[in-house]
């Protein structure tokens, strides 16, 4: 099995074979979360107004995210884990439109087959992986804003490298790697209320969740579901 690392959008972009879009900080912790908290499913898109539109159509119930970390106008939730943990999202189809994760999937055009990952579902998304023994499986880092490299998504990547390959990094070394990043340091910050203490921990606390998020495309549209391995 071939691995390639890759970052940004252009690194989306270029993703072949079995992909992974990793976004720790918030998008797919968010999501993985709303599945544990009852979503049926979540439609990805990389732009606000399709996501309003897609509201609008009957596509699906709310729709979450963000735009430089906050809630966009019209939003019923922001790109919070801690917040979408508060709520009952059962049977709901939710439709999230982030600056960095979405995008990426958004972008991941030449993927066979596509995942988007965090550290919360670290294991069960490599589980899932390693049942199809793909031959290439590509691991995009998201980075902040698609645009900039950042230490969660490039540790994640590397951490979902590691378990590829067999081996069991130190949860408590990557944690703390993490947490001294730079993006880590918004969380808490009193003149940044929207980046809320707890989704820093929640997107840390690795292997929170047993499924991974697969993600195909439906009549034009990218729909995320969760999918546990057997």
């Amino acid at each position: 099995m071939e691995i390639r690392l890759a970052s940004l959008l252009q690194g989306a972009q270029e993703a072949a074979g079995t992909t992974i879009i990793i976004d720790v900080f918030r998008a797919f912790t968010t999501a993985a979360v709303a599945f544990e908290r009852g979503a049926t499913q979540i439609v990805l898109v990389a732009e606000i107004d399709e996501a309003l539109a897609l509201r609008r159509r009957g596509v699906g119930h709310l729709c979450m995210g963000e735009v430089d970390g906050k809630r966009p106008a019209d939003f019923d939730f922001g790109n919070s884990p801690y917040e979408v943990g508060q709520a009952d999202f059962t049977g709901k189809t939710l439709i999230q439109s982030t600056r960095a994760g979405t995008v990426g999937a958004s972008a991941a055009v030449a993927a066979e087959t596509l995942y988007v990952g965090s550290f919360v579902i670290a294991t069960a998304t490599v589980n899932a992986i390693l049942a199809s023994a793909p031959r290439l499986v590509s691991i995009v880092a998201m980075g902040n804003a698609a645009r900039w490299r950042s230490d969660e998504d490039e540790q994640c990547a590397l951490f979902l490298r590691n378990l590829l390959q067999g081996r069991r990094p130190n949860h408590d070394a990557v944690q703390k790697l993490v947490l001294v990043g730079q993006e880590a340091q918004k969380y808490g910050d009193p003149s940044q209320p929207h980046f809320h203490p707890r989704d820093r921990e929640i997107a840390v606390d690795i292997d929170r969740y047993a499924f991974a998020i697969r993600v195909q495309r439906e009549d034009g549209l990218l729909v995320a579901r969760p999918h546990r391995p057997h």
